[in-house]
């Protein structure tokens, strides 16, 4: 029997700002050794490689984004069957945590293809740490509805289970719409209840705060247009 392929979950910087240095030596030798790699946009690859020093004339791209079908995985299921190995570099942070991957790992698993997920960063992990809300217990519930009544019945949603679990509530928005996710949480939750807002995290621009959102009634945190997360605890 040919032995099978690997699957490798490669980490790439949280955007262009953010020092090639958060990746692990790891994550450079998998990319030397890889047939094919995944990427969420061939233009962000590239460039995200050429900093890392591994760019590689010879190794084909293919797509493997958030509009990728069940059926879009199959051609890369049979490469790695057949004994290739194969990469999956998402545009910022680690693949398979808010960012494609996921899905093609499971069919990994269920055919006996080996599954390597590689250290590096991940706004998510790296949010909670840094909150001081506790990793313990914690759930990321990615983004918000956009309809105001439907994000604001989910805000309270979240705080009440940060409350009655005590479990960090993790969620996004599109940076575009950030100020108005902000104001839509101090203006519905409880004053004792804890907000954290991170933002820009690993770059030399990082903001991360937490305080009761009765403190942040009186202040604006300067995310207009800049990737973020918000943290609710208790």
């Amino acid at each position: 029997m040919q032995e099978r392929g690997t699957l490798f979950l490669i980490p790439s910087p949280l955007g262009d700002r953010a020092p090639v240095d958060t990746l692990p030596d790891a994550a450079r030798r998998a990319i030397g050794r890889l047939d094919l790699l995944l990427v969420e946009s061939e233009r962000s690859a590239r460039r995200h490689l050429a900093r890392l020093g591994a760019a590689r004339a010879d190794l084909p791209l293919g797509e493997l984004s958030e509009h990728s079908r069940t059926a879009d995985l199959e051609p890369y299921l049979e490469e790695l069957e057949r004994g290739k190995s194969v990469g999956v570099m998402s545009d910022a942070g680690s693949p398979g945590i808010a960012d494609p991957g996921a899905e093609l790992a499971r069919r990994c698993h269920e055919r006996g293809i080996r599954v390597v997920a590689l250290p590096g960063p991940s706004s998510v992990t790296l949010a909670v740490m840094a909150s001081g809300l506790g990793g313990q217990r914690f759930a990321f519930s990615g983004y918000l509805p956009v309809e105001r009544e439907a994000r604001i019945r989910r805000i309270r949603e979240l705080e009440a289970r940060a409350r009655s679990r005590r479990e960090t509530q993790v969620f996004m928005e599109t940076p575009y719409r950030n100020l108005k996710l902000f104001a839509d949480i101090v203006e519905t939750c409880r004053p004792d209840t804890a907000l954290c807002v991170a933002c820009d995290l690993t770059t030399e621009d990082e903001y991360v705060r937490t305080w009761p959102v009765s403190r942040w009634r009186a202040e604006t945190p300067p995310i207009h247009k800049r990737p973020a997360l918000f943290l609710l605890g208790a």
